[in-house]
């Protein structure tokens, strides 16, 4: 069962798609990591893939920024359809921000600069407004005191935290999570969750992959599960939890919730 299954929570699939995936297929060589996927996100919507290792879940969506390149099929975010027009790839790249597992910042410049260059390398932001916007988006996520300091100073969960609020700070329509939580202590986990669950509230159009289950309880509109490349299920909440219909996606939660 793939694809379009209630939005849930007010969202309406009615609105313009942000992103919509129509039998989408990737190879690595013999391979075949992704297969026949379809998929419509509304703007505001929150989707968390769930699956197992080797699913790939994080294949889908480094596709949706062509981090990854896909072989047959159409993607096409915010109207724009990802194939070889690099002015295509970069204006979708400015629309899409990404959180990775792993954090990703420049060791050798301070938080600040971490999140105001990007604004002024590829928007030609004056350092002064980038700035600024910079040190908002620390407050948003609840670290402005870091703001002098270097990434090796700070903690995971405030390295994570400084990620997602430097990908805040290119205005994105779209934000995109990789596992933002695997690398991180237990105890450092929860603060970036409460850091997420806050850009839900506030309308931001969401994919994340996680296996964070109260997480997807508790903001996903629809939660996905993937197993070898394909979608095999997709519900609201409620209903993927306490009624899976999938084989597979009963086996994989009755592994991960306790």
């Amino acid at each position: 069962m793939a694809g379009n299954a209630g939005a849930g929570k007010g969202v309406s699939l009615m609105s313009s798609p942000a992103i919509i995936l129509d039998k989408v297929n990737k190879w690595y060589g013999a391979f075949q990591v992704l297969r026949d996927v379809s998929l419509t996100v509304a703007a505001g919507e929150k989707i968390v893939v769930c699956g197992p290792s080797g699913s790939g879940k994080s294949t889908l969506i480094r596709c949706l920024n062509r981090l990854e390149e896909h072989q047959s099929g159409q993607i096409r975010v915010n109207g724009i359809e990802l194939n070889d027009d690099l002015r295509a790839i970069e204006k979708v790249r400015r629309d899409v921000g990404m959180v990775f597992q792993h954090f990703n910042l420049f060791p050798h410049l301070s938080i600040l600069e971490n999140c105001a260059l990007p604004q002024i390398l590829a928007r030609g932001t004056p350092r002064k407004e980038a700035e600024a916007r910079a040190m908002d988006f620390l407050a948003r996520v609840r670290i402005p005191e870091q703001a002098q300091k270097f990434p090796g100073q700070l903690s995971g969960g405030q390295q994570q935290r400084v990620a997602i609020a430097r990908a805040l700070c290119m205005t994105p329509q779209v934000m995109l999570f990789d596992e933002p939580t695997s690398a991180l202590d237990p105890e450092m986990v929860k603060e970036v969750l409460e850091t997420m669950v806050a850009l839900a509230e506030d309308g931001m159009t969401m994919i994340v992959v996680t296996h964070e289950m109260g997480f997807a309880r508790r903001v996903a509109d629809r939660v996905i599960f993937m197993d070898r490349g394909a979608i095999v299920e997709s519900n609201r909440p409620d209903a993927f939890f306490d009624a899976p219909q999938n084989p597979r996606t009963q086996a994989f939660l009755s592994q991960i919730v306790h």
